[in-house]
């Protein structure tokens, strides 16, 4: 072979180098292709993403009917500024937990002597002696534990102690109960979800008792929505609220007022001639005139509270405590205002979150204030972000302390007024 040969030869069979690189126009076919690729893949990735919340949005209906606030019917006004009374502190953590772990939602609380009783979650009416929990009665009957099972097994909320040393308690399901603290004997006087004046009773929520025993005045929270459905009711907004009077000795009961927006707490005034009404929803405590020249009348106690009130109980001092689970604060951001101008928002989450899950969304603050006459605040106890006092539903004062009932914490919390 020559040189020639040998040349040719070696150019014919000389390696390739493969790389990465390709061609110029090869290389810009290809991008072109896959940019394509992403935007096609993108698109349908959206597409696919969003089509549930369409079908969502325009197909499935709210559980909800909000109304927007109206400037002109009804409207929230701007929370008024947390300073001077309403000045944040941190008192309600100086508060003591009792019977943690061991009571269910011990909503409301009175007390016979040093012995304090308590509605409970689980349906129970118990009595709390030293550090032992005692089953007085059971108003509904078991299973209970779950949100289907509440309105069976009932859901004592506000109770009282009547003069002759009975307990008068309202069940949110099963009605107005006389229950004996001794031998447990339950006595259904008002029975829950009857039609009263064209409206069922679906949410019996509080009530007061005269000194003689004479008169009973409770509120039923709305005929649409049961406790079990209480977030659906604050958010709906509506006013199918009522007052009503159950007369013991001639087994009457009366509509004394109605289209309140969630009326919650209530307490007999010294003269008995009307009661405080906590207006949840609107954040004001009216005055129900019930009996007297004015019966049949209703004026404003206090307007634009910076939360939203629960119970009302009197306080040593002459004045009331009101309990509130949740706050409106100035400065800040209050979601319930927010939204009460946005009624579709409303619906769309109803869409979306079941009110356990809405719930954990809610931030925790817990506040009680002593209102004097004319809805003047004399002092405030706070505990924001609830750390030890939680979702606190009332404020009930024995022995120079306040006990705070809770609608959902497993616990009663007991505050020494003579410490703070």
């Amino acid at each position: 072979m020559n040189e020639t040969e040998g040349l040719r030869f070696r150019r014919v069979n000389r390696p390739q180098v493969i790389t990465d690189e390709l061609p110029e126009n090869r290389s810009k076919g290809s991008g072109t292709y896959s940019g394509k690729v992403f935007k096609v893949t993108l698109i349908s990735l959206g597409c696919f993403l969003l089509l549930p919340l369409l079908v969502i949005i325009l197909i499935i209906e709210s559980p909800i009917h909000p109304e927007v606030f109206s400037i002109i019917v009804f409207s929230l006004k701007e929370p008024p500024l947390m300073k001077g009374c309403w000045e944040p502190n941190l008192k309600l953590r100086d508060a003591q937990r009792l019977f943690e772990d061991q009571i269910a939602g011990p909503e409301s609380i009175a007390n016979i002597g040093d012995v304090l009783y308590a509605g409970t979650a689980d349906g129970k009416i118990v009595k709390l002696v030293g550090r032992r929990i005692i089953t007085v009665a059971r108003l509904g009957k078991l299973p209970c534990g779950s949100k289907e099972e509440e309105s069976s097994c009932g859901r004592p909320l506000g109770i009282r102690v009547g003069p002759n040393g009975t307990l008068f308690v309202a069940d949110a399901y099963l009605g107005l109960f006389e229950v004996n603290p001794t031998t447990g004997e339950a006595i259904r006087l008002v029975s829950g979800g009857q039609v009263v004046a064209g409206r069922k009773l679906s949410f019996i929520n509080d009530v007061a008792v005269t000194q003689d025993g004479k008169k009973l005045y409770f509120t039923d929270s709305s005929s649409r929505w049961q406790r079990r459905d209480y977030l659906h009711l604050i958010m709906e907004a509506t006013a199918d609220g009522r007052v009503l009077e159950y007369d013991m000795e001639t087994r009457e009961l009366t509509v004394l007022m109605e289209n309140l927006r969630f009326p919650n707490g209530i307490q007999l005034l010294p003269d008995e001639e009307s009661v405080l009404v906590a207006e949840t929803t609107m954040a004001r405590i009216r005055r129900v005139h019930v009996a007297g020249l004015n019966k049949g009348g209703m004026d404003t106690f206090i307007d634009n509270l910076p939360g939203f009130p629960d119970n009302i109980r009197p306080s040593s001092s002459g004045g009331y405590w009101v309990a509130m689970s949740a706050v409106r604060p100035n400065p800040g951001f209050s979601m319930l205002d927010f939204l009460s101008q946005r009624p579709w928002i409303k619906k769309f989450i109803f869409k979306l979150f079941s009110q356990e899950v809405l719930m954990k969304f809610v931030p925790r603050y817990s506040l009680v204030a002593e209102l004097h006459d004319g809805g003047v605040c004399t002092r405030s106890f706070h505990d924001p972000g609830g750390l030890v006092a939680a979702y606190v539903s009332e404020a009930h004062e024995h022995a120079g302390s306040l006990y705070l009932g809770s609608f959902r914490s497993p616990y009663i919390a007991k505050l020494d007024l003579r410490s703070v």
